[in-house]
């Protein structure tokens, strides 16, 4: 099978499993009928220990490669960046939004990955890679402004939050594509894991995480849903996710985004019965197409 083949085929399976983690996360805070389980703190901090435990392994064998302090600081930038902290802003803004919003601002992530390679990664954009990224601009724009109205119950915060994850996502991106080249994806994961177990590990007790596990009824369940999103829609996607970067390159790893948000969409509508305003589709569509045209002409 040709990497191309691959890199196609893990980008869908990617697709769906990162789609549908948006539904997880809010069964990790409520159950279907809407009962407070966890807050968005504690899915967070359960998402990234659990994720840390399951890599901890791998990421104590894989600490042989690290060979300079440049290496370890690139993970770090890898594991808070490109995780941990998006962790705690996507749950914190889906106490007010939509899974199916969430996903579809998700789909800014390759809009940043353009723009902070071209200001930190001496990544230089041609004039259609800049018209591209014109078009998604404006249709960032028309998404947030649509977003907010349609939204009542979300402010302008939750939608900054989502933006400023699918930022740190761009830059967890160019990092890994220029500086840790030499790591094996999954060495990449178990060890960007594996260096935020411990800060997981203080938010588990800060958050009050274990009493809420002891005293909600519901906790067994919406732990579940954690779990699935920690093993399957972190460790295991994630792996996928730094293996394509490694058969084709950040920008085409980071366009899963175009499948992502009709994933999450769908998901939302079907399982969550959330509504959309129609001009909202319109907008991500938009922003995919301006998406499409940067990574055409790179």
């Amino acid at each position: 099978m040709s990497k191309e083949l691959k890199s196609y085929l893990m980008l869908a399976m990617l697709a769906c499993i990162w789609g549908s983690s948006f539904i997880l996360m809010k069964r990790g805070m409520e159950t279907t009928d809407q009962l407070p389980i966890y807050s968005d703190t504690q899915v967070a901090s359960l998402r990234m220990l659990i994720a840390g435990l399951v890599m901890l392994p791998f990421g104590i064998f894989s600490l042989r490669k690290i060979k300079h302090s440049k290496q370890v600081l690139s993970l770090l930038v890898v594991g808070f960046s490109g995780n941990f902290i998006p962790a705690f802003l996507f749950t914190f803004a889906e106490t007010e939004l939509s899974s199916g919003v969430a996903g579809m601002l998700n789909s800014l992530t390759p809009f940043f990955t353009l723009i902070i390679g071209a200001l930190f990664f001496r990544q230089v954009l041609k004039w259609k890679q800049s018209l591209g990224l014109l078009i998604a601009f404006s249709g960032i724009v028309m998404l947030i402004l649509v977003s907010s109205k349609f939204n009542s119950r979300g402010e302008w915060y939750h939608i900054g939050a989502l933006i400023l994850a699918t930022a740190c996502y761009g830059l967890s991106l160019n990092t890994i594509k220029s500086t840790l080249s030499g790591f094996k994806s999954w060495e990449i994961t178990a060890l960007a894991f594996s260096f935020t177990a411990i800060p997981a590990g203080i938010a588990i007790f800060l958050t009050g995480t274990l009493n809420t596990t002891l005293t909600n009824p519901h906790a067994l369940e919406g732990l579940g849903y954690i779990a699935i999103l920690s093993v399957v829609g972190t460790c295991f996607a994630l792996v996928i996710f730094n293996r394509i970067i490694a058969l084709n390159s950040a920008v085409f790893a980071s366009s899963v985004t175009y499948f992502i948000p009709f994933v999450a969409v769908a998901l939302g509508f079907f399982a969550n019965k959330e509504t959309f305003h129609w001009l909202q589709p319109v907008a991500m569509c938009v922003v995919l197409s301006g998406v499409y045209v940067a990574n055409k002409a790179k």
